[in-house]
């Protein structure tokens, strides 16, 4: 009786085992804000030790690029796995929902799956830390549960110096907190994660999908001090501008820089720097937080683990800050993929990727079928093999309020039409000018390049698409 009893028990671990072999979990984790000024990236400033312990275990994304630089439009797109052109999201305003309201968003499709679906912070687009605001953009059929983790940062905005003051999300605002990282909003999120890791670890047999956004370092970059201190004013460098590097652009390229952002102030300009290198190593330690805690329970072995962010961020190139640009700083995303027993872990990928191909890639590796209407693919292939042969570029895109800016990237050039080629054009060489301060769509040796670049361009596009503008107030 105690050997089958025995047998039984091998027979039903050995059920389990293989069922959590073919579903592993997915442990999906966004920062907001985030570019690639990144110890893993080549950045030799900004200290990322975990985000750079993260990548060497994995696969780093080189070319990795989101496909709006705006929090909801960016969000939308990569978590239902359509282009901004299909989601119609163009601002922050909307919700997908009441465009695409039948589709099945990326949690959603590994709920429907049987994983264990929940979310920590801030996945879809909302901006206030602790509830899901009054903008409604939380999706609740896309997760079985939602933890909201609201710190002393939100208690510490009247003392936030911010450009326009009152104004911490949408303009250049930072503070030096006396506060522990525990206290703050996503010191308390990835307490939050810790604990939710722990609970799934009680229940192997039943895969986990466990979304964990991240605030920072999102404006206002509120860190505790000990972050400050890592960035010395004196040693802050201001990014080299040509005094020239407008001539021969588009005024459309520069549309989104703000009034009070132009010529600022050298010594505020490296106070903002300061603050977002701050808030930057301080979400990094959040990270490590998460991730330590997944090693100590023993669950890595099996568990996916992606780390991204909804777009880039400028710091001054070009004389711009913030996001919604269409300079390769601004949509270049921070992507790196871990997956158990892979070839490519340890490697990065020099091919150019979109943020639309996580969705059909996390269904490839975790053995399930996605649905066929995706606009991504499947990275695996790169997984496996991180310089195999890739000819797919990445699309971008913003809307200036009555017309469209599309831009596509590949391993060597950057091309952007303004208005369909009616406000400018843009074309860069990467390989000779990486900071994109050189305009070559207007020269004729180029003609060739430029032509090729933009059929492409429209083949995945639409620029007769108008965005959807209704605000959701509710969810």
């Amino acid at each position: 009786m105690k050997k089958l009893i025995f047998t039984l028990f091998l027979v039903i671990f050995a059920t389990f085992s293989v069922k959590a072999a073919e579903h592993p979990n997915v442990l999906f984790i966004i920062a907001d804000d985030l570019g690639t000024q990144l110890g893993c990236y080549g950045h030799s400033i900004v200290k990322s030790p975990n985000i750079d312990r993260l990548a060497s275990q994995g696969v780093l994304f080189e070319r990795a690029y989101c496909q709006y630089p705006l929090c909801n439009p960016s969000r939308s797109s990569l978590l239902t796995g359509r282009s901004p052109d299909v989601t119609r999201i163009l601002t922050n305003g909307p919700h997908f929902r009441d465009v695409i309201g039948d589709t099945v968003t990326l949690p959603e499709f590994f709920r429907n799956n049987n994983y264990q679906v929940r979310r920590i912070g801030k996945l879809y687009h909302y901006g206030v830390p602790g509830q899901i605001g009054t903008n409604g953009l939380d999706d609740s059929q896309s997760w079985d549960g939602v933890e909201n983790p609201r710190g002393r940062d939100k208690d510490d905005e009247p003392f936030v110096f911010s450009l326009i003051p009152g104004n911490f999300g949408g303009t250049l605002s930072w503070y030096a907190s006396e506060g522990t990282d525990e206290e703050q909003t996503d010191g308390i999120g990835a307490g939050m994660a810790i604990k939710q890791l722990q609970e799934y670890a009680k229940t192997p047999e039943k895969p986990f999908f466990l979304a964990v956004g991240f605030y920072r370092p999102h404006t206002p970059y509120i860190a505790p001090k000990k972050y400050y201190d890592m960035y010395p004013l004196e040693e802050i460098k201001l990014p080299d501008v040509p005094p020239n590097h407008r001539e021969n652009e588009p005024d459309a390229a520069y549309s989104s820089l703000a009034k009070v952002e132009v010529n600022l102030d050298p010594t505020l300009a490296r106070q903002a720097i300061q603050g977002y290198h701050a808030a930057t190593t301080f979400m990094d330690a959040q990270v490590g937080r998460v991730i330590e805690e997944l090693d100590r329970l023993d669950l890595r072995k099996n568990t996916i683990i992606v780390f991204l962010s909804d777009h880039g961020y400028h710091l001054g190139e070009h004389g711009l800050w913030r996001k919604s640009s269409l300079f390769d700083r601004v949509p270049h995303v921070p992507l790196i993929i871990v997956t158990p027993n892979t070839k490519g872990n340890g490697h990065s990928s020099p091919r150019t990727v979109e943020l639309l191909d996580l969705y059909p890639t996390l269904a490839d590796l975790c053995g399930l079928t996605p649905p066929n209407y995706l606009d991504g693919v499947s990275l695996k292939p790169l997984l496996e093999n991180p310089t195999a042969t890739w000819n797919r570029p990445a699309i971008t895109q913003v809307w200036r309020g009555s017309f469209h800016g599309y831009s596509i990237r590949n391993e060597k050039f950057r091309y952007t039409i303004w208005d369909n080629s009616q406000k400018g054009e843009q074309l860069y060489d990467h390989e000779t000018d990486p900071n994109e301060y050189h305009n070559l769509a207007d020269n004729p040796e180029f003609v060739s390049i430029k032509t090729a670049l933009k059929e492409e361009l429209l083949k995945r596009t639409n620029p007769s698409i108008k965005p959807y503008t209704q605000k959701r107030t509710q969810n």
